[in-house]
């Protein structure tokens, strides 16, 4: 399989490093500067792009209890539906991220020796006080590139593991003439490899986005192979891999994300729609690590209401993602008898982020109100792609976008891979279980929940269940930090895996979704009635993804994953 033209003019080669046309060697592509850092250049495209599963618009967030697909027939529902087997994979990644690791495991082992050229423009030279020991010298630049390609290394076989669990190691171009059929390392081996291509890493890269040079932004940094580890070790001490609740990995998780923290080179930006937008200033201090940026506007083209120029509406909100925003006066859920709510006008009072997130019946955008209501423009039934829920999406929009006309418009986005707002909720999270709701654990969540132009009130002791007693329960700050996570991160591919790794899944998604039947009265007002959309199917053996049984047959020894 083809993996990159070098550059305008270059010959292609293949994943084994033998050339497809032409006389070029590997050799000589180790000799030539362009060809060489195309090795690593072509390594950057298989960090994934999320807003699109099924090559219909279909998000990870239709696998969860955040949202329906508006195609009732696509992929997604593979995963929902009882019938995700080895023999019907969806977001089956493994042979690709193999691909990404062969790549950079291609340029760690042929980098020192090559004849890379010197180019002391990519990274700002006052950035960093100590800039000159990774970036002033021919030496120090490669020291700097092969970093990246221990991030890179590190984070495809993050992404492995987190989908298949164990897995098998790949740290060294493996020759086709090898015995490939090989079995997985265990989970903390791999665990401990990442951390080490992590260090690796961070001992070479610049500090973060800022360190980089404009046209390079977007480049693996300190920061980001930080929170690879804040994420890893978040993921290692949560349940599904810490059944006996090790204290130990739960501070050692917390830790390495105050690490990041405390580096005080990241923040929380203001208004939080700008997190996702990379128009006007690209890369912004929230973004710790994002895929390659592309101008599109097929976000909002798959996924706005239907009567907006013909788009298709694909991610519907859930009920249950409504139900998790608290009331914006009170801070409180609105389970919560003090909090406010009123199920006569359900929309009103909320957190802000989810006027900034969800399309609802009545909201107005581009200028026109949105109708979910039965009848509706928007509405359940308008036709075939309409909403299944009663709501559409809305984050990740930009208003300016058009689709569908004569001369359309687009906006430079990004899959954001690693953010602030996350490393905040990890601490807070590993924080709680390793020692409890210490001031620590409310004053990093509370940093999230008081971003100008949101300005909840602070989650304080009395707010966490409503019963309004003195001392918080780690069990009541658990399910509170877990609701913020649900709040802030919707949408972004977090939920999916944030309740595998607590071991919920039972509890969330082996249970029907609902949606809201919106109806006029006569009265000018409507009547909001909660109906189930769909049933959902989740047992044990989903909390990991199957290996296909295309690679069982090549390498047995793989094993399957329990229950498949």
């Amino acid at each position: 399989m083809l993996i990159a033209a070098l550059g305008a003019g270059c010959k292609k080669y293949l994943d084994d490093g033998s050339v497809t046309e032409g006389p070029i060697t590997e050799q000589q592509v180790w000799a030539n500067n362009d060809y060489a850092r195309g090795v690593l250049n072509s390594a950057y495209t298989i960090v994934p792009d999320r807003y699109n599963l099924d090559d219909n618009g279909a998000m990870q967030a239709s696998a969860t209890d955040e949202a329906v697909n508006s195609n009732l027939n696509s992929s997604i529902y593979t995963f929902t539906n009882g019938t995700w087997s080895p023999f019907r994979t969806v977001d089956d990644v493994y042979s690709n991220m193999y691909t990404g690791l062969r790549r950079a495991n291609m340029f760690i082992a042929n980098v020192d020796a090559s004849n890379i050229v010197s180019t002391p423009s990519e990274v700002v030279k006052d950035a960093d006080p100590v800039r000159a020991s990774y970036d002033s010298t021919l030496a120090g630049q490669k020291s700097r590139l092969k970093g990246e390609a221990f991030f890179l290394r590190a984070y495809f076989h993050f992404e492995l593991l987190e989908r298949y669990g164990s897995i098998v190691l790949a740290t060294r171009v493996f020759n086709t003439d090898e015995e490939l059929n090989l079995p997985r390392n265990s989970f903390d081996e791999c665990v401990n490899r990442i951390l080490i291509d992590c260090d690796s890493a961070i001992l070479r890269l610049p500090p973060y986005t800022d360190s980089w040079s404009a046209s390079n932004k977007g480049r693996a940094t300190q920061t980001a192979a930080m929170a690879l580890k804040s994420r890893l070790l978040l993921y290692a001490a949560s349940p599904q891999y810490n059944p006996s609740g090790d204290v130990a990995k739960w501070q050692k998780a917390a830790d390495a994300a105050k690490a990041l923290i405390d580096r005080n080179l990241h923040s929380i930006i203001n208004p939080y729609v700008n997190v996702f937008l990379f128009g006007t200033a690209p890369y912004n201090k929230e973004v710790i690590f994002s895929g390659q940026p592309s101008s599109r506007n097929d976000i909002e083209q798959n996924n706005a209401p239907v009567s907006y120029d013909g788009a298709l509406g694909r991610t519907n909100p859930t009920q249950e993602m409504v139900d998790a925003f608290e009331m914006k006066t009170t801070g409180r859920l609105i389970t919560d008898p003090l909090s406010g709510y009123s199920a006569s006008a359900p929309y009103t009072n909320r957190d802000p982020r989810f006027d900034l997130v969800i399309h609802y019946n009545g909201k107005t955008y581009k200028s026109k109100t949105i109708d979910t209501y039965i009848g509706g423009k928007d509405g359940i039934g308008a036709n075939v792609n309409a909403t299944k829920t009663g709501y559409y999406m809305r984050k990740f929009f930009n208003d300016g976008v058009t689709w569908n006309q004569q001369s359309n418009t687009s906006s430079r986005r990004p899959w954001v891979i690693f953010r602030y707002a996350e490393i905040l909720l990890n601490y807070a999270e590993a924080l709680n279980e390793a020692q409890g709701p210490t001031a620590d654990v409310l004053r990093y969540v509370n940093q999230i929940r008081q971003r100008t132009g949101i300005a909840l009130p602070a989650l304080q002791t009395g707010n966490l269940t409503g019963n309004g007693y003195v001392q918080p329960t780690k069990e009541a700050m658990r399910e509170r930090i877990h609701n913020e996570r649900r709040v802030e991160l919707c949408f972004e591919g977090h939920r999916f895996f944030d309740v595998r790794r607590w071991k919920e899944g039972a509890r969330f998604f082996n249970v029907p979704v609902t949606g809201m039947r919106i109806t006029p009265n006569a009265a000018g007002t409507f009547n909001y009635e909660r109906f189930q959309v769909q049933n959902r199917v989740f047992t044990d053996k989903n909390y990991l993804y199957p290996i296909s049984q295309t690679e069982l047959n090549r390498a047995p020894a793989l094993k399957q994953n329990p229950g498949y």
